[in-house]
């Protein structure tokens, strides 16, 4: 009786399982590879039109690729950008990494400065970055070292997640107990966040106040994550090997294997955001995806 039992469980749960992974992706599908001429690719990030802007953070490039499929490069000289994110007036804010800033890139590629650091001490390297419904910034800011950098070690006394509200010059921190913030994403609702402390290897959950302000801090998932995003049915996509799913209770749902040695970023893409792009090390993937993204 007991066998049975177990049989019966596995019956049930199999399909359950594939058909929750089937709801996400074709598992019969495997990621395209776009092109492999990176150095490390980052930052990911979609414009309201569908085209993907991502990084080569040590050959200091921005490129573009475009929903007709043509890549290219965007920008020169990018000040070492690392995460990335589009405002809804279609200016695309960039982590700096090379003199530890926030950038802000017009569509013209005109550079403003956005900010430099948090109460006088240079910022440890901000790293990946959300914005609000409100224009309000959130940015993880860990500490890797950089060998273009001229010091060795951070002016603060930890690893944040900052908040800069719209309109101001100094940035308010919001997360001082994780051991190496890293990748970040909110809902499209604006009432949370999804942090990962990547050195714990963990992802929490926090409220987001009316000020902007983070409370009730819950773990979600035991695994840390480098780029994060989320589709419209809340489930969150955390990168590193390969590309891991977990649906909003934190259960995993789905993997997208990855044929690198790490997966540091995605977005979705195209002009029904139904594309998932993968930059992993060298490369750049697509695959295509059963729901929609809603960054």
């Amino acid at each position: 009786m007991k066998h049975c039992f177990i049989a019966l469980l596995l019956l049930i749960t199999i399909p359950f399982a594939a058909l929750c992974q089937e709801d996400v992706v074709d598992t019969a599908l495997k990621p395209t590879l776009i092109s492999k001429q990176f150095s490390f690719t980052e930052g990911a990030s979609v414009d309201k039109h569908g085209n993907v802007f991502f990084t080569d953070q040590p050959n200091d490039k921005i490129w573009e690729y475009d929903i007709n499929g043509k890549l290219s490069v965007f920008l020169d000289k990018a000040g070492r950008s690392n995460g990335m994110y589009f405002d809804k007036h279609g200016t695309l804010l960039t982590c700096a990494d090379e003199h530890d800033e926030l950038w802000l890139i017009s569509p013209k590629k005109e550079i403003k400065v956005l900010l430099t650091n948090y109460q006088g001490h240079r910022l440890n390297g901000p790293n990946d970055v959300w914005i609000d419904n409100k224009d309000g910034i959130y940015f993880t800011d860990p500490y890797y070292q950089r060998p273009y950098w001229d010091r060795t070690t951070s002016d603060m006394k930890g690893q944040y997640v900052f908040y800069l509200p719209k309109g101001k010059n100094e940035p308010v921190l919001v997360a001082d107990d994780l051991q190496q913030p890293n990748g970040i994403v909110g809902t499209p609702d604006g009432k949370y966040l999804y942090v990962a402390d990547i050195k714990a290897n963990k992802t929490y959950k926090y409220a987001i106040g009316k000020d902007g302000l983070l409370s009730d801090k819950q773990l979600v998932i035991n695994h840390g994550s480098d780029g994060m995003t989320l589709d419209e049915k809340g489930n969150i996509y955390l990168t590193g090997n390969g590309v891991t799913v977990y649906n909003p209770e934190g259960k995993r749902i789905a993997h997208i294997a990855i044929p690198e040695k790490w997966t540091a970023n995605l977005c979705f893409a195209g002009k029904s955001k139904d594309i998932l792009f993968i930059t992993a090390s060298e490369a750049v993937y697509t695959i295509q995806m059963k729901v929609k993204g809603v960054e």
